[in-house]
This record gives C-alpha cells, sequence and structure tokens, in this order.
C-alpha cells in the first residue's frame, strides 16, 4: 500500500523552545515506518533562529531551500549555507544549524531514526558561538 500525504493535510508545528532559539516552524515530510527509518522535515528559521547543540546516530543531510543560513561544530567557527547548498554532517558530530543574522533560512532536515530517535539533544548555542567569525 501507498501513503499519499496531500498537501497541506499535515499542519505546521512551532519548533520546541528547549531544542531551538528563535521562532522555527517545522514541517513534517515523512517518518516512515519500520523497517524503514527515514525521517524529513522541512525547517523554517527566521533571522537568528539556530537549533541547539546536537548529533545524529546516523548523521543528517541538510539541504537549503531559501535563504542563508549557518551551520556550526564545536571548537570551529560556523559556516554559511546558502540556497541549493547540501551538507552532510556524520554520525555522532555536535552541531547546530539556522538562520544568518538578518536573514531567515528554509532547509529540508534528512536523517534516520534507531531506537525512535533521529537526534541527541544538548544544550542551546550561546551568542558568542552563533556570532563567532566565520568563513
Amino acid at each position: 500500500m501507498i501513503d499519499l500525504y496531500p498537501a497541506g493535510t499535515r499542519p505546521s508545528r512551532k519548533a520546541p523552545a528547549q531544542w531551538f532559539t528563535g521562532e522555527v516552524w517545522m514541517d513534517p515530510i515523512i517518518s516512515a515506518p519500520a523497517p524503514a527509518r527515514v525521517n524529513a522535515l522541512r525547517v523554517s528559521f527566521t533571522p537568528s533562529a539556530r537549533t541547539a547543540w546536537h548529533t545524529h546516530p546516523l548523521g543528517q543531510t541538510l539541504h537549503v531551500l531559501s535563504g542563508m543560513g549557518l551551520v556550526g561544530m564545536r571548537d570551529a567557527p560556523p559556516r554559511q549555507m546558502r540556497a541549493g547548498d547540501t551538507v552532510w554532517i556524520p554520525p555522532g558530530i555536535e552541531h547546530w544549524h539556522g538562520a544568518a543574522p538578518e536573514t531567515g533560512m528554509v532547509h529540508l532536515a534528512i536523517q534516520e531514526e534507531v531506537d525512535g530517535s533521529a537526534a541527541d539533544w544538548l544544550e542551546h548555542v550561546s551568542d558568542a558561538d552563533y556570532l563567532r567569525s566565520r568563513d
């Protein structure tokens, strides 16, 4: 059997404040039933909005749909992401991602779940880490 989810039938939801800074909205794309484990969301960030630090057990792919954003790893300046860019983040790498300070950003976030979880959430990203000199 094939599942078809008509556009507009699944509501957007505000991202939880314990895992995000600023205004962030998530639109579900797929959370596939077992034995598949893919999970994908369309995530919209207002300027300066961002995730908390986190890791993914099997890695994560980000594909920027519009705007400009940043992706950061521990002990490194954030890197810019622009519409059309694709980013691969390997399993277990502590990172964050979000919009640039003055520009919103929308990306697809694609990851796989292990034991029902696609991410392990850590502390919020400090303003110092977010605003660190970047490339």
